[in-house]
Parts: C-alpha cells; sequence; structure tokens
C-alpha cells in the first residue's frame, strides 16, 4: 500500500495517476474526507488532553491549599471533558479503520516509464524472439491435439470438479512434470534462487501483504469456517515468508523459486477464453520472488525478465515482449512486463509469464524490512515477482508449436533428458 502521509501530501498525484490505472476518483475523494475528519479529532482530543492536564495540576493546588469549593466545578467539567475524549477516541477507531480500508484499496503508482492507455490494446511491444513456425498443414489447437492424442481430457474433468478443470494423461501429465522439474533445475542452478515449497492455503493476512484481499476477495477461494485461502499464486506465501521481519542489508537481493498449484475463480471472466487451457481455476506456476535494495529493484526487474525469458529461448518457443499500460497495469504493481508465446494454432501470442516490480508497496503492507549497514533504522524492501513460467501454458504452447504431421508431438531438445528412465 502507499503511505497515508504520501497519500495526504500529494494527494493530486495520487489521483492523477489512479486515474490512468481507471481508478474512480471517488476512493480518493473518500480518503481525503476521511483523513480531514481524523486530523480534525486527533486535534481536538489533544487540545481536550492538554486542557485536561492542565486543569488536573490547578485542581490539585487548589485542593492543597484547601480551595475544594473552587476545585469542585472544576472537577465536574473535566468529567465531562473525560466523557468527550472517549467518545473522540471510539470515533477516531471507527475513523483510522475505515481510513485503513480506503487505503489498502488504492492501488500503486505506475512508474513514469509505463505507457498510458486504457487496456491491453495500448500495451506497447518492445521485442520479439524467434521465428514463427511454418507448417506444411494446418496446424491445431491444443485442445484438438491433446484430445486426439488421448492426453488431455476435460470432459472427465469436468464430471469431477466442473467447467475450467483439466486432467491430463500419460504423455500430457509426464510432460506436464518434466516441465516442472526443468523449470526449477533452470532457477536453482542457473539463475541462483533458492526452491521453497511453501503451503497451498494461506491466512488472510498473507493475502492482505500481497494485495489479493481486500480487493480480489472475488478472484479467490475460501475455505469455509477457517481462516484459509488456497493461493492464486506462490506469490503469496512466498513474498510473505519475510512478513513482519527485518532482514540484513548483506542478504539482499533474496531469490525465491516456488512450484505450486494455484487456484482462481475468474470473476468476471465468463465465456472469455474457456476453451482448453488458458483460463482454468486450477492450474500449475513456477513463481520467481525477489526481495530486493530499493536502489537495485529496477535492475533486478530486468534480470527478472531475462531469466523467464531464458526459458522460452531454451524450448525454443517464439514469443514477444510487451510492456503493460497504466490501464492494463495489476493493482499491486509499478510496472510489469508480459511475456506472450506464440500459438500457430491459434495464430496469435498469448500471455505465459508476468514480471513486475512492486517497488514498497506490498513490504508496506506486509511489514517487510531491511537494515542498512551501520543504521539503527530499517527500511521497507522492495519485492518483485515473476512467473517462470505458467506449466499449463507451457504445454500447450509446446503443443501447439511441436506438432507434427502424424499427430504427434515431438519433445522439445532441452526436454528430452527429463523423458530418460531414471529407475
Amino acid at each position: 500500500m502507499l503511505e497515508l502521509r504520501f497519500v495526504r501530501e500529494n494527494l493530486e498525484l495520487v489521483r492523477e495517476k489512479s486515474l490512468l490505472r481507471g481508478v474512480d476518483p471517488q476512493l480518493i475523494d473518500r480518503f481525503a474526507e476521511i483523513d480531514k475528519r481524523r486530523l480534525s479529532r486527533l486535534a481536538e482530543t489533544e487540545a481536550l488532553k492538554n486542557k485536561r492536564n492542565t486543569a488536573s495540576k490547578t485542581i490539585a493546588g487548589l485542593k492543597k491549599s484547601g480551595k475544594h469549593d473552587e476545585a469542585e466545578p472544576m472537577i465536574a467539567e473535566m468529567k465531562q471533558v473525560s466523557e468527550r475524549i472517549k467518545e473522540i477516541d471510539t470515533e477516531l477507531a471507527e475513523i483510522e479503520e475505515a481510513l485503513g480500508d480506503v487505503i489498502l484499496s488504492i492501488p500503486n503508482l505506475c512508474d513514469e516509464s509505463v505507457p498510458q492507455g486504457q487496456d491491453e490494446e495500448d500495451n506497447l511491444e518492445i521485442k520479439r524472439w524467434g521465428e514463427i513456425p511454418s507448417f506444411s498443414f494446418e496446424p491445431k489447437t491444443h485442445w484438438e491435439v491433446g484430445e486426439d492424442l488421448g492426453i488431455l481430457d476435460f470432459e472427465t474433468a469436468a464430471r469431477l470438479a466442473g467447467a475450467r478443470f483439466s486432467l491430463l494423461r500419460g504423455f500430457g501429465a509426464r510432460l506436464s512434470r518434466a516441465l516442472v522439474n526443468f523449470f526449477i533445475d533452470l532457477h536453482t542452478q542457473r539463475h541462483g534462487y533458492t526452491e521453497v515449497l511453501p503451503p497451498f492455503m494461506v491466512n488472510s493476512k498473507a493475502m492482505t501483504g500481497t494485495g489479493q484481499l481486500p480487493k480480489f476477495k472475488e478472484d479467490l477461494f475460501k475455505i469455509e469456517d477457517w481462516d484459509l485461502w488456497l493461493i492464486p499464486t506462490a506469490e503469496v506465501p512466498v513474498t510473505n515468508i519475510f512478513a513482519g521481519e527485518t532482514v540484513d542489508e548483506a542478504e539482499l537481493p533474496i531469490k525465491y523459486t516456488a512450484y505450486t498449484p494455484c487456484f482462481r475463480s475468474e470473476a468476471g471472466s465468463y465465456g472469455k477464453d474457456t476453451r482448453g487451457l488458458i483460463r482454468q481455476h486450477q492450474f500449475e506456476k513456477v513463481e520467481l520472488v525477489k526481495f530486493a535494495h530499493p536502489n537495485e529493484s529496477w535492475n533486478e526487474l530486468e534480470s527478472l525478465l531475462a531469466d523467464a525469458e531464458e526459458v522460452l529461448q531454451l524450448l525454443e518457443l517464439p514469443y514477444r515482449v510487451i510492456t503493460l499500460c497504466s490501464g492494463d497495469l495489476g493493482f499491486s504493481a509499478a510496472k510489469t512486463y508480459d511475456i506472450e508465446v506464440w500459438l500457430p494454432g491459434q495464430n496469435t501470442y498469448r500471455e505465459i509469464s508476468s514480471c513486475s516490480n512492486f517497488l514498497d508497496f506490498q513490504a508496506r503492507r506486509a511489514g517487510i524490512r531491511y537494515r542498512p549497514k551501520g543504521e539503527k533504522k530499517s527500511r521497507l524492501v522492495h519485492t518483485l515477482n515473476g512467473s517462470g513460467l505458467a506449466v499449463g501454458r507451457t504445454l500447450l504452447a509446446i503443443l501447439e508449436n511441436y506438432q507434427q504431421p502424424d499427430g504427434s508431438v515431438e519433445v522439445p531438445k532441452v526436454l528430452k533428458p527429463y523423458f530418460e528412465s531414471r529407475f
């Protein structure tokens, strides 16, 4: 979240930046209104407490000199003052709660390098890699390839759990497992990340720390009668590893990677991308999370992007990189690069990875700090996140890009060692 004082002192800047992101300006107006009430009540209670303190000294002096009759009216008046202070304290608690709700709903400010725009049509393409494959036949979509090979079964998954679930069989399941191992091995052995295996459920505090709550409650799956939520991404538990803690400056950057299933309700997206493995309620990702020094977070974003890109380069899958515009930017991000892989069966690029710099937005919510060498006061770290990559979307990209005339699918060279027998 943004710092309360920063929002108060830069109200018009926050309003302007929020408008670029499609935020209702009434949210900023509400902040200003509640904050004004809060400051007014704080000033009032401070004045009343000073008055009570001064009167208490006067009353004590009158009593000491035996002037009890003169003290009585002041004592009665101070009782009323004390009652008023209690009333204000109760009101302030309500105001603080309301202000907290508003500040948690204001998105991060987009960086100056982010292009202005309303939606994905205004995103800026910055590079392409690889040659788009040509086929001697009409390429199929991944769901056609998968169903023809008997490795993708949406019908059975629907009987088990409903729409937007999938069941992988045989080669499909093995390919998925090979991709996970390949991703983890690459990021740990070549890119310097430490592998972690976090819980797949987290509490409300953790969801709030990374920005999923309260704004995106409808996109989440809640465990009934428990303060637990199914994670929408490994970003949530991994970022919260250091929630409420202070790390040493020398430890930065801290780089974690984690494989987890992810769960999203996809509220509001019905009718969009319902075929195949694009928008599933359950999917798998290998996530990359960084805790960086504020002076280095932009460099870390570029290296994060490079780490995710190398996965596709090694798989020889053509892709492009785009910078998200202000209106398409995620709630917590100051800047995001999306990597979109080419899908010949659909004749288009589709998102397969997002790499974001959140600056200190998540760290302030979660209380993640570092202590500079030689200083007593700690400071907020910067957090970054990237998927490297979405397993299901990588699998479908392989099915479409590596399909053969006879209907089979070739295994990318870099994955072949993961298909060798290990028994």
